[in-house]
């Protein structure tokens, strides 16, 4: 889990307690509960950060603050941890499960370079809110395209009319979820941001525009990543109902 404090659209967000608990740690602790098995490491940026998650006892290592993304955090990390196979949880996802960590393991079997998963959106408004990237995706699963504008394009709005219906979404929403093959990793910090990268400001899109796959699997598990202030709510919300199904 790659962890930093600097955030532009919501700044020491992995700190904001919610429920009494730092972002970060419901996370960390999410993890634990769904797939005890699986060694968890933090490729942490913040000396603060480092404090909080060692003095829990979670396994950590230092990376460099000035490192450009959370994938650059976890090759760095993994130089001195040494894994085939690498999944990466952002820190702001919670409600992660373990289907959705299996899925991602599971994908890296095949013919791919690097295995995430899409979750259909419930809402136009979600469809149209930049900060909730879409992907298109192929026949076959490999990824074609992912955006932060509303993909495919919906000329005849129909989509707008089943989610007024509350019937099945056509849109899919990306999970910041990734795995990764260890090899592919280092391939992937080795090269310059891309220009669709650069411009649409998501890192997945510089494999794509330099000829790797990337496998998409569909999840059921919604899913509340926090990204601005805003969806603090959605998520006190999502961790409520979570707790009163237990």
């Amino acid at each position: 889990m790659p962890a930093r404090l600097e955030s532009v659209r919501f700044p020491r967000k992995l700190l904001y307690e919610v429920r009494g608990l730092p972002i970060i740690l419901h996370t960390a602790r999410q993890i634990q509960n769904v797939m005890p098995s699986v060694p968890l490491y933090f490729a942490v940026a913040d000396r603060e950060l480092l404090d909080l998650l060692r003095g829990e006892g979670y396994d950590c290592v230092k990376t460099d603050p000035s490192l450009a993304s959370g994938t650059d955090r976890i090759a760095a990390a993994n130089r001195e941890i040494c894994a085939d196979y690498v999944v990466n949880v952002q820190a702001d996802e919670p409600l992660v499960t373990g289907e959705q960590i299996r899925a991602l393991f599971a994908m890296l079997s095949g013919d791919v370079d690097m295995s995430t998963l899409g979750v259909y959106l419930d809402s136009y408004e979600r469809w149209t809110d930049p900060n909730q990237v879409k992907i298109v995706r192929g026949l076959d699963g490999r990824a074609l395209y992912f955006s932060r504008s509303p993909i495919p394009f919906d000329r005849d709005q129909t989509g707008k009319s089943l989610a007024s219906e509350n019937l099945d979404s056509p849109w899919l929403g990306h999970l910041g979820l990734y795995g990764y093959r260890a090899d592919f990793l280092e391939k992937f910090v080795s090269l310059p941001p891309s220009p669709l990268e650069k411009s649409e400001k998501l890192e997945q899109l510089r494999a794509l525009e330099n000829g790797f796959q990337i496998q998409v699997g569909i999840s059921e598990d919604k899913s509340v990543g926090v990204d601005v202030p805003a969806d603090i709510e959605r998520l006190e919300m999502a961790l409520d109902q979570s707790k009163s199904r237990k």
